[in-house]
């Protein structure tokens, strides 16, 4: 019985771990000065390359190339909490002034944009426990990732940061990143939360835009991600909605994200963000990074003249304290500094190869059935591996194309090498040096590669391969010109070499290294196949060449349309928004921030794939698409029921009916009734990827169809409204390629969910209605 009792009491014990837990970060709070509880609040500063070092929060004793610190308070057991950039891999300091001995480099992934186009969550986890452990042993806390922003237009700077133009996508990778670094017992911070698609006057510009927008868009990936996975904390994005700073809107980080969601941790704001940091804390911005004196004084004269509670700077410092106590730092955990960078490498280029979309393959021109390869364009010898700026990692190597390809057995063609090499240094040598620490530098110039020597390549090589590279980063967007399209050498390289192999009956293969979308349709004839290689991190190379051996099938799909022309892109009339004034603002660092401007979302919940099957609009590439080295049917579609009654069963049975192995990506859309509010004519609310099925083999696939999702966002009613009427559920291989439908009824009308009405802008925005 005695036994039994102390059972009892373990188990009660560890039921109330967490209430304790918080009682116990009270309980500091109320030891604490007014003057700690600010000093809290605040972050610890940061320094620049060319004033004291490198970019790092002032406590640097620690983990040189940290984004940021807190205060440390060791009377009470209160650990400094140390952050750092992460969205592809940790991002620090690879090489110390006190430790040349060894170097400190971690594992470059692939950007968010492949990972989310494997489609599978589970290795997604995979690479967030490995991430994790990078930063759980180097001695970070909390990693600023993941980002899940939409991809609102092709041309937005960190849009390989993120994972997709549709919530669904953003919120379950999200979710399923955040778990796998979390299950490390480190954090995350999930960002830019939110309304953030755009670099151009990102800390200026006041983000226009409906309730329902943002709540079906802008707003579902976050709430998916805070309620599936609970991230230990939350950034707060640079920009205004609806006249708001995000950092300073108290219906956006309390009602919305605490009140509606249950959102448990803290919020910071991104580096600098804001401009009052009174109203923050007000707001529920629990940490105000990285921190600067006169933020500090602010908060202190505020709560002497009676402008803010000091009970509400006790609540933002308890939050802080709660984290601070659960992460490393406050269990005291002895890093190493010895992650296991071989065994992540690996999971990088599994990683790689299996967001690798295959565009094109006309003829089965791959795998490559060839040894001999004339291999054009800069970035085939210089491969990118991710974005710049806090996106960045500082890995130890990246494998280039030429490099993937020789290590797989290919012979790449060594003049072409040496010519291509020494345009490069040269190049480089004459590009000017970057104005501050995250400028993206001036991309090189294309090599105009002579006609002779194309021809020439062209009799002695099997095959050519075009690499075209286009990178991108913080504080500037991409341009149509030159950049979403491609520049004139670029066109003429593509067209002199798919004429002079072409004359000599062989192929030509166009690899396109980027982090974001591209025009493909005026160039896409010469090709006899694409590519779609991403920026794969720093295993890139030898992932390629795993897909183009053909040692991996193909099985990634796009989580972003690619359109014909950027005319056709919904927001391309608005994007990025207009200058309210022709004053240019500076920082207090003296770089400039940009105009204060807005940018209307005129477009409303018709983005990507929801606007161009809509409205008819043709695509060069359809959301959801990509290619396979097999085929694969569907077949077998089961609904639960005809009826629906709070959630449906759906499944679908997928068979390879090709001749090798291969992974397929099923995706489940929804055409919903619109007699009430207008709609897209369908959405995903659903995906699962099968398992490697052999040639003939076929696995059953599930899915669960909730009241939610059935839902859209009726900002008359501040409700989440689902119409009565016939309801069509399709399944496909792309939001283009739909191979089976079924039907159920709705009887009667629900609300789902009944939400305040809060973040309202001042005049209707939303153009598009269908």
């Amino acid at each position: 019985m005695k036994h039994f009792t102390s059972i009892c009491l373990l188990l009660v014990a560890m039921h109330q771990l967490p209430a304790q837990q918080k009682l116990t970060a009270q309980a500091i709070v109320q030891q604490l000065s007014l003057e700690e509880k600010a000093r809290l609040v605040v972050g610890m500063g940061m320094r620049f390359p060319g004033a004291g070092g490198p970019a790092v929060g002032v406590t640097q004793e620690k983990v040189p190339g940290a984004a940021g610190t807190t205060a440390a308070f060791p009377k009470f057991g209160v650990p400094t909490v140390v952050v750092a950039d992460g969205p592809a891999g940790l991002r620090i300091q690879p090489v110390r002034d006190n430790d040349s001995s060894r170097t400190y480099y971690a594992t470059a992934f692939p950007i968010a944009t492949m990972l989310a186009s494997t489609w599978n969550t589970g290795l997604i986890n995979e690479v967030g426990r490995a991430m994790g452990s990078e930063v759980k042993e180097y001695g970070v806390d909390i990693l600023l990732a993941p980002a899940l922003n939409i991809h609102r237009n092709p041309l937005g700077g960190r849009n390989f940061e993120y994972y997709s133009e549709d919530p669904l996508v953003s919120g379950k990778v999200t979710a399923a990143m955040v778990n796998g670094i979390q299950w490390n017992g480190v954090g995350t911070s999930i960002k830019h939360f939110a309304g953030n698609n755009q670099e151009t006057n990102r800390n200026l510009v006041n983000t226009i835009v409906s309730e329902r927008a943002l709540r079906e868009i802008y707003l579902k990936g976050f709430e998916i991600a805070v309620k599936e996975s609970k991230p230990w904390t939350v950034m707060s994005s640079y920009n205004k909605i609806n006249g708001v700073y995000t950092s300073q809107s108290y219906d956006l980080l309390t009602t919305i994200l605490r009140k509606e969601w249950g959102y448990k941790g803290f919020v910071m704001t991104d580096w600098f963000g804001g401009d009052n940091p009174v109203e923050q804390m007000k707001a529920g911005n629990d940490l105000l990074m990285p921190g600067t004196p006169d933020q500090l004084k602010q908060i202190l004269d505020a709560v002497k003249a009676g402008r803010l509670k000091e009970s509400v700077l006790d609540e933002n410092a308890a939050r802080i304290i709660t984290i601070a106590l659960a992460s490393p730092s406050g269990k005291k955990y002895a890093f190493s500094n010895q992650p296991d960078l071989k065994a992540h490498a690996a999971i990088a280029r599994a990683a790689a190869a299996e967001g690798t979309v295959l565009l094109k393959n006309e003829g089965g021109v791959l795998p490559l059935k060839t040894k001999s390869i004339a291999a054009f364009g800069n970035t085939s010898y210089e491969f990118i591996s991710g974005g710049t700026g806090s996106g960045d990692v500082n890995e130890a190597y990246t494998v280039s194309l030429i490099q993937g390809l020789a290590a797989a057995g290919y012979q790449p063609d060594q003049e072409l090498e040496t010519a291509y090499r020494n345009h490069i240094a040269t190049a480089k040598a004459k590009r000017p040096p970057v104005k501050f620490f995250f400028e993206l530098p001036a991309p090189l110039p294309e090599y105009e590669v002579a006609d002779e020597l194309i021809n020439r390549k062209a009799m002695v090589n099997d095959i050519a391969m075009v690499t075209i590279g286009r990178n991108s980063g913080e504080f500037q967007d991409r341009k149509a010109e030159g950049d979403f399209y491609l520049g004139e050498t670029e066109k003429n390289l593509l067209r002199k070499v798919s004429a002079a192999f072409h004359a000599k009956g062989k192929k030509m293969v166009v690899i396109l290294n980027t982090g974001g979308v591209v025009e493909t349709a005026s160039w896409s004839p010469w090709a006899d196949a694409i590519v779609l290689a991403w920026q794969g991190g720093q295993e890139a190379g030898n992932a390629v060449a795993d897909i183009l051996s053909g040692k991996i099938n193909p099985s990634a799909k796009l989580t972003t349309t690619f359109p014909v022309k950027y005319e056709d892109v919904p927001s391309a009339k608005n994007f990025p928004g207009k200058n309210l004034s022709d004053v240019e603002v500076k920082s207090s660092m003296g770089f400039a921030l940009g105009y204060i401007s807005e940018v209307r979302y005129e477009e409303g919940v018709y983005t990507g794939y929801r606007y161009y099957n809509s409205f008819n609009v043709p695509v060069a590439y359809p959301f959801g698409f990509g290619l396979s080295y097999t085929h694969f049917s569907y077949g077998d579609l089961k609904l639960s029921s005809a009826r629906f009654n709070n959630t449906l069963q759906v499944s679908v049975t997928v068979t390879n009916t090709g001749a090798v192995a291969g992974k397929e990506s099923v995706q489940l859309y929804l055409a919903a009734p619109a007699q009430q509010m207008h709609k897209p004519v369908m959405e995903l609310k659903g995906f699962a990827k099968t398992r490697l099925l052999q040639p003939g083999e076929k696995e059953t696939l599930q899915f669960t169809i909730t009241k939610d999702a059935l839902a859209s966002f009726d900002a008359a009613q501040s409700a989440w409204v689902a119409e009565a009427g016939n309801y069509t559920v399709h399944i496909g291989a792309s939001s283009q390629d739909l191979r089976l439908k079924a039907s159920f009824q709705l009887p009667k009308g629900l609300v789902t969910e009944k939400v305040n009405r809060v973040l309202l802008p001042q005049a209707p925005v939303d153009k598009l209605q269908r």
